[in-house]
């Protein structure tokens, strides 16, 4: 595959990760946030797992890797006032958080 069809595929996965969030959220959240919203928290989120080092931590004798969603929350909600895109609510993005979890285990990505 090339370069081109690398970066289709990704935004095609972000739709589709997008699509799955919108459906997963509370019916009082789901017009909430804008596609564009939720794109910028899932790169949050790849940010946050890359930079915590949660991405390195050895997983338990099951397989599992403990990740504290209300960090990752917090963490998104920090850098969206940092970064001037916002305030947000840490519960109601830690839906977002959870639907994003959801749909990895969905796919069967995250054991």
């Amino acid at each position: 595959m090339g370069q081109e069809e690398d970066i289709w595929s990704d935004y095609a996965d972000d739709d589709k990760t997008i699509a799955y969030i919108k459906n997963y959220l509370p019916q009082e959240l789901k017009s909430k946030f804008s596609d564009d919203e939720l794109l910028y928290f899932l790169d949050l989120i790849d940010e946050y797992y890359t930079e915590s080092g949660i991405l390195d931590t050895e997983p338990d004798a099951e397989g599992y890797v403990d990740i504290d969603l209300e960090l990752v929350a917090n963490y998104i909600v920090k850098e969206a006032q940092k970064d001037e895109m916002g305030e947000y609510d840490p519960e109601e993005i830690l839906f977002v958080v959870q639907g994003e979890m959801e749909y990895g285990d969905s796919l069967g990505e995250i054991e």
